[in-house]
């Protein structure tokens, strides 16, 4: 793979309206998120890289394949303004396997709570019926879809867009907040485990490490969460062996507390 092509992808398809050029290692950052895609180590990525939209990301898209990265079909999802680019099978299995799991992998944490705690039955049954309506979406989507790269809008009626993008992201658990009080959370100060997933990517350079996953998960329910977090960590081993583009698979986790945390 050639270096400055896949560097000058992303700055000439996604750099517009930029004071400042895309910096090198944020464009193989990205190409390598991309490819983590591809490569079914996680289900989408969501970019928020400056104002780029669907069409700009196809083109980028585009252009990598040229280069000969991300050979599998991708899908673009666009949400409220947001773009995420999925893996559609691994997308599809992941929202049908959230739906199966009990207890629910929600994590409450609205403003008004003294502690994060799982969400309650009548809450989570509301945020499975809006995985059920995007995982409709998506089979819809996919039938009548062709090409490399396809793409779709849906419009997320009522639906809190952390916890269905923490969800569509392959986050073993995903924060869930009541809309009423805005964005904001009982998470400061409150003990997070901090998971990092990274792993090297000789494919496209050698020695560039690609930060796969960071999410958080608070301390105090990692314990209700273990089984959850182990079947999590199970599968992305498994899908790890299953690939060849990626080596040295690394999963650390460490406890952090912050004046504030956004979601």
């Amino acid at each position: 793979l050639s270096v400055p092509r896949l560097v000058a992808a992303a700055r000439e398809e996604l750099g517009a309206g930029r004071r400042r050029r895309l910096p090198a290692a944020r464009a193989l950052q990205l190409a390598g998120e991309v490819l983590a895609v591809a490569a079914g180590l996680k289900p989408a990525l969501l970019y928020d890289c400056g104002a780029a939209g669907p069409a700009e990301l196809r083109r980028y898209l585009a252009r990598l394949r040229e280069a000969g990265l991300a050979p599998h079909r991708l899908h673009l999802l666009g949400v409220e303004g947001s773009a995420l680019l999925l893996h559609p099978g691994l997308a599809r299995r992941r929202l049908a396997a959230v739906l199966r799991t009990r207890p629910a992998p929600f994590m409450d944490v609205s403003a008004g709570r003294q502690c994060p705690a799982l969400c309650g039955p009548v809450e989570a049954e509301a945020i499975r019926g809006h995985l059920a309506a995007l995982l409709a979406h998506l089979r819809a989507a996919e039938a009548t879809s062709a090409g490399p790269v396809s793409s779709s809008e849906v419009v997320p009626t009522g639906w809190n867009l952390c916890t269905i993008v923490g969800v569509l992201l392959g986050y073993p658990a995903a924060y869930a907040f009541t809309t009423e009080e805005g964005t904001e959370n009982c998470l400061a100060l409150t003990p997070l485990r901090v998971f990092t997933v990274q792993a090297s990517c000789p494919r496209i350079k050698d020695g560039l490490r690609v930060q796969i996953y960071s999410f958080s998960i608070p301390e105090s329910l990692c314990v209700e969460l273990k089984e959850v977090l182990d079947v999590w960590c199970n599968e992305l081993k498994e899908a790890f062996s299953a690939q060849s583009d990626f080596v040295d698979l690394c999963v650390t986790s460490e406890v952090v507390s912050l004046p504030a945390v956004a979601l």
